[in-house]
């Protein structure tokens, strides 16, 4: 393929709430719960912030980092299972907020935490017709987790963007090619006018997100013709800390590869945010040449794979934009009382 990321950014809210917190007001054991997820916190949506926000920030980091005209970006598209209208697009929120032409198209996907990584397979496939120099692909998310539910603990706030164009338009990293994997697996869900989601507890591991991360990667890695050595990084989505090392020895990849984009630990899940800010994370460290295996996962139930290969322009562009650690690392601990009155669960 010809076809690159030209620029990526990621937004990250300060708040944190950590394991701790949670399980004193549930009564259950923190250790047990941190043991079982490999979670210590997460991150939470500040009164100001929505999907939108953090899409914009997201989308405005993307811009600095790739040193793009907005002007020129002929597509925006932001996946999310959050976004603030029912009927109403976020992606002409962030259209507007960069200053983009009007003549693109724009549009909100919807696959669980894999509708970021839609997006970017859209862009891709646009700008290899010639349809448009760039298009942005923005997955970002203020999930919701029912008080007392163990989504409490993991579900979290934040997103990532990328900028699609062709290679030999100053791409930081080259998209060597990208492969799906569908299934109707009903192993998580919200039904309408349902303020919190619903989930198959143990089902949504084997027969959800293993068998389609594997089954996705494997058939690129086929398609490709490489193996887990031929990769230096490899970033899976991430629910909890588990799953993605759990799947990484699966298919072959060592913990090693993937500890540097396994960010969940300390933000928690950010569902269509989780693997872009994953790659993000590598991004941030990675070296030209260097290959970079990323797979997400979206629950009903699908998993988008892509291969990409490290550039020489990331040397150059790596610092023009905040890093993601930049993000991880300011975090502020606030109370369940707090978080509750910010996730709206208290209500005058």
């Amino acid at each position: 393929m010809d076809v690159g990321i030209i620029g990526y950014g990621v937004y990250i809210p300060r708040y944190r709430l950590k394991v701790e917190e949670v399980a004193r007001v549930w009564g259950d054991d923190a250790e047990r719960v941190k043991r079982g997820l490999l979670l210590e916190e997460k991150s939470v949506p500040g009164p100001d912030e929505d999907t939108a926000t953090i899409a914009v920030e997201a989308a405005c980091n993307a811009v600095k980092r790739g040193g793009v005209d907005p002007k020129e970006i002929g597509a925006i598209y932001v996946g999310s299972e959050s976004h603030p209208y029912a009927v109403k697009p976020t992606a002409t929120i962030v259209a507007e907020a960069i200053e983009a032409t009007p003549n693109l198209t724009a549009a909100d996907y919807e696959f669980a935490c894999k509708a970021g990584t839609a997006g970017i397979q859209t862009c891709m496939g646009m700008v290899e017709a010639r349809m448009m120099k760039y298009g942005m692909a923005i997955g970002a998310d203020t999930a919701q987790g029912a008080p007392g539910d163990p989504l409490e603990y993991t579900a979290a706030a934040g997103g990532g963007a990328l900028i699609i164009g062709k290679n030999g338009a100053g791409a930081l990293a080259t998209i060597e090619g990208t492969c799906s994997y569908t299934t109707d697996t009903p192993d998580f869900w919200r039904r309408e006018m349902q303020p919190y989601p619903r989930h198959g507890g143990r089902f949504t591991g084997k027969p959800a997100y293993f068998k389609h991360v594997t089954s996705a990667a494997s058939a690129l890695l086929r398609q490709l013709q490489l193996t887990s050595r031929d990769f230096a990084y490899a970033v899976f989505h991430q629910p909890n800390g588990k799953f993605p090392l759990q799947v990484a020895k699966e298919l072959g990849f060592s913990s090693e590869q993937v500890l540097p984009g396994l960010l969940v630990v300390k933000i928690g899940n950010t569902y269509s945010g989780s693997t872009m800010i994953g790659l993000a994370a590598v991004l941030d460290q990675a070296k030209p040449g260097e290959r970079i295996l990323m797979v997400s996962y979206g629950s009903g139930a699908g998993s988008d794979a892509f291969s990409v290969m490290v550039q020489d322009a990331i040397e150059t562009k790596r610092d023009m934009a905040p890093k993601v650690l930049d993000y991880v690392n300011r975090g502020i601990n606030i109370d369940y009382s707090t978080y509750a009155r910010l996730r709206r669960l208290l209500v005058r």
